[in-house]
């Protein structure tokens, strides 16, 4: 039976960077997947001539900006009959064999359920832009070995924590199994809240680091230091945590979590963002008694064990 795969590509303020990621997609080799494309509310609409350019590709379009996990989430529900999911952002351009590389590396190891690829900065392509997302015991995640020489990273397959959603690929019954993206999280740390979910659902995520993606990065946001990507990063941040991180480790872990949030307030204070963060802390708190909610049902269903989680977790002392 042949595998079924879909692109998905939420587009928001990326039309410029949508056609060349578009063409990266469609000269995959050996591999025909159909691609999905929501225009998410942009203000630089996607031309029209695309739908000619791109005749493989089903152009879908939200009026106003739903955010990235609820843009995947609706894309999610117009394309059912498949068997994985691929997620690449507009900034993300695939090398001609990233998508044979990734289904091979699913059909060779099984015992994963998603998988993250080597994403290398596409304006200098000797540094790393990252190899997976690491999650720090105190709720801190990030991309592993990032801004470092792409001849000084991992290069071999090797268990991650969680992709980033930039470039990877995912299995469409686990992605069901846990409900999607939480949509409240708009953007930033979704993938990261994603990638927990998956694993307290028993799932875990394969590094393949032959398969590259050259990935711009923070592309319309003004950067990962914008107001916008700090509000959204450090708000989103808490909410993983508290809905995640599962029971004894939750308690042992949430005093180094309160510290790491009073040092990122002081840290951004002093960078002149003293503003945002508190305000990004402040909804956080607000949101919590929702995310406890939401953590009743994920702790209830968890799969994985304590120790499980315990050793994929980042367990330096300083992140």
């Amino acid at each position: 039976m042949q595998t079924r795969i879909a692109i998905f590509v939420v587009n928001y303020k990326s039309t410029a960077l949508l056609a060349h990621c578009l063409e990266c997609i469609a000269g995959q080799k050996d591999i025909i997947p159909d691609i999905f494309v929501l225009d998410n509310g942009s203000d630089d609409p996607i031309p029209e001539d695309y739908t000619i350019r791109f005749p493989a590709v089903q152009f879908f379009k939200s009026e106003k900006n739903i955010g990235f996990a609820a843009g995947n989430n609706l894309l999610l529900q117009n394309a059912r009959e498949y068997d994985w999911i691929a997620l690449v952002n507009p900034d993300a351009f695939l090398e001609s064999d990233w998508l044979r590389k990734m289904l091979s590396a699913a059909a060779s190891h099984p015992q994963y359920s998603f998988f993250a690829s080597r994403l290398i900065q596409d304006e200098n392509h000797e540094i790393l832009d990252g190899n997976g997302d690491r999650m720090h015991w105190s709720g801190l995640a990030w991309r592993a070995d990032h801004g470092r020489p792409v001849s000084g990273g991992a290069i071999n397959v090797r268990e991650v924590f969680s992709p980033c959603a930039a470039a990877s690929l995912l299995r469409r019954d686990a992605l069901d199994a846990v409900n999607g993206f939480d949509e409240d999280f708009f953007c930033y740390f979704e993938d990261v809240d994603l990638g927990f979910r998956l694993r307290l659902a028993g799932h875990r995520c394969l590094l393949v680091p032959d398969a590259v993606a050259y990935h711009v990065g923070s592309a319309t946001t003004g950067g990962r230091r914008s107001d916008f990507a700090v509000y959204h990063g450090h708000r989103n941040l808490v909410w993983t945590f508290v809905k995640n991180m599962p029971g004894t480790l939750f308690w042992l872990f949430l005093p180094a979590h309160i510290a790491l949030n009073l040092v990122t307030i002081i840290w951004f204070s002093l960078r002149g963002q003293g503003k945002v963060i508190l305000k990004a802390k402040w909804d956080a708190l607000c949101g919590i008694p929702r995310m406890w909610k939401k953590r009743g049902e994920i702790q209830n269903n968890r799969k994985a064990s304590l120790k499980g989680i315990w050793k994929i977790l980042d367990k330096s002392i300083l992140p």
